[in-house]
């Protein structure tokens, strides 16, 4: 598991980000808090994954890049838009 270095976050996550990046990194369990992920596959954008997901056997052995943090759902549907606008505008 990778960790973008300019790593988006939604508002709420800004508050827990520390908690949030930690469980992830120590695989414990958390109920809130959503991660947000180069996709899997090519038919993609991004994948938004909750971030209790990341503890199944798969994840555990895959190699993903986490771009971005949410605390709820909602926030992850903003956190992946931005991202897609900010890569928009780069191009």
């Amino acid at each position: 598991m990778r960790w973008y270095h300019k790593l988006y976050e939604g508002e709420k996550a800004k508050e827990k980000r520390y908690s949030i990046i930690r469980k992830v990194r120590e695989r414990k369990l958390q109920i809130s808090g959503y991660v947000i992920t180069v996709p899997s596959n090519g038919n993609n954008v991004l994948d938004i994954y909750p971030a209790y997901v990341l503890l199944l056997p798969y994840y555990k052995e895959s190699d993903i890049l986490i771009v971005g943090i949410a605390a709820d759902y909602s926030e992850a549907v903003e956190v992946a838009g931005k991202i897609v606008v900010d890569m928009y505008r780069e191009i």
